[in-house]
């Protein structure tokens, strides 16, 4: 678990105001659920037998002596907050949400025991059309930021549950004749989640999966019908795309279409974002069945990812637009009420005001990083006037109203 220093949280704050800029434009509603819930929530959605109940959730009891665990996920807390407040039964929403979650793995580059997500639910429309319009927000994001040739889409479905269970049952037939061929996880997933065995990193595996029965081939019609319109209306916009038939995701709640975002551009191909249809959690749950769907995005891993690709603006580094000093003694508080004017004909205008001694202020004022320097001093008639840094040769000997008008100018520019 780490700290967000003030170096680094104007990236932070670009990425989430690019993100938030997008679900507005989509009309998506923020929903904000609490960092605790109780045990049974996740272990009945995710599943007991994944790795996340299994290994990585940090689970107490309070001292009531109830069960309760800091969300892994926001999904499932998202389900229960809607189900909770009535807004599912019988009705489409479009909810989204930011904020810490909590897994007690092996911390790795981009991975964090508390790492932050980005999610979005969508509830109570089961056709493709919401599935594609959940994609193309995520590439549209994607495009915002610049990463759009830097990521690769890829597709499966994992059809119905029904389907999917008569494929387990001929993989697993299919598996426990190759043992001698499988990892020390994939054995121990082979009773308890074979399907997860498909995202086996050995190598060993992997091969042998290569001759593996094919979940495509297992898929029921509404399915398939279901994953091509899916697929039609990416084509028609242009959205590149991989299918994966070995792309099953990590919980046990999806069904039909399931996808992710993945770069290369991390050293070993890494997930971005991901997500996928989830028609039946709701039910799981204790609600009337619902169709959705939804995805996930690791903020630490896209920061990390523009970072590496220099994608960050040079301008959201910069801590402030204007550095205002009093060049003598006596008018602090003037410079105070100034830099309070200038707020006011420009909002957008960020002004930090130089508080204390004026030793060196001059130098101190252009060490500073900010792109335009405000130094004031009192004219002969009694008035404020200024000199202005900015890239070029100085501008002597301002007036206030020439002042705030060639800041503006230059904040604009």
């Amino acid at each position: 678990m780490n700290d967000i220093l003030p170096d680094q949280s104007p990236v932070w704050q670009y990425l989430e105001s690019t993100v938030k800029n997008v679900l507005s434009a989509y009309a998506y509603s923020e929903v904000r659920m609490p960092i605790v819930e109780q045990t049974s929530l996740f272990k009945r959605s995710i599943g007991e037998v994944t790795d996340i109940v299994e290994k990585e959730m940090y689970t107490f009891e309070d001292r009531n002596g109830e069960s309760l665990t800091l969300r892994p996920e926001g999904t499932a807390s998202c389900v229960r907050a809607a189900e909770e407040h009535g807004l599912l039964f019988n009705q489409m929403q479009r909810f989204w949400y930011q904020g810490p979650m909590f897994r007690y793995e092996r911390p790795q580059k981009g991975r964090y025991r508390q790492f932050h997500q980005i999610g979005v639910e969508t509830f109570g429309m089961p056709n493709a059309d919401i599935d594609a319009e959940v994609i193309l927000l995520s590439a549209r994001l994607w495009k915002e930021l610049g990463l759009l040739d830097s990521v690769t889409l890829q597709l499966n479905s994992l059809g119905s549950n029904e389907a999917r269970a008569e494929y387990k049952e001929a993989l697993v037939v299919f598996l426990s004749a190759h043992k001698d061929q499988l990892d020390e996880d994939s054995l121990r997933r082979l009773d308890s989640n074979p399907l997860r065995i498909l995202d086996s990193k050995a190598p060993q595996t992997q091969a042998l999966l290569n001759d593996a029965p094919v979940l495509s081939d297992y898929l029921d019609a509404e399915s398939r019908e279901h994953f091509q319109e899916l697929t039609s209306i990416l084509d028609a916009a242009g959205i590149a795309y991989e299918v994966n038939p070995r792309l099953v995701r990590g919980l046990d709640y999806y069904c039909k279409t399931v996808f992710e975002w993945v770069t290369d551009k991390l050293g070993a191909q890494g997930t971005v974002c991901a997500g996928g249809r989830y028609d039946g959690l709701v039910k799981q749950l204790g609600g009337r069945p619902t169709p959705a769907v939804g995805f996930a995005m690791g903020v630490e891993r896209l920061i990390l990812l523009l970072e590496t690709l220099e994608l960050i603006p040079e301008k959201v580094r910069l801590p402030f637009d204007l550095y205002v000093a009093a060049e003598e003694k006596g008018l602090q508080s003037q410079v105070v009420l100034l830099a309070d004017r200038l707020r006011d004909q420009c909002p957008s205008l960020r002004v930090r005001v130089h508080c204390g001694g004026l030793k060196n202020i001059k130098q101190k004022a252009q060490q500073s990083g900010a792109p335009i320097v405000l130094l004031v001093k009192e004219s002969d008639n009694q008035q404020l006037c200024g000199t202005i840094w900015h890239q070029e040769e100085p501008v002597f000997d301002l007036t206030e109203s020439q002042m705030l008008e060639t800041i503006i100018k230059c904040h604009s520019a």
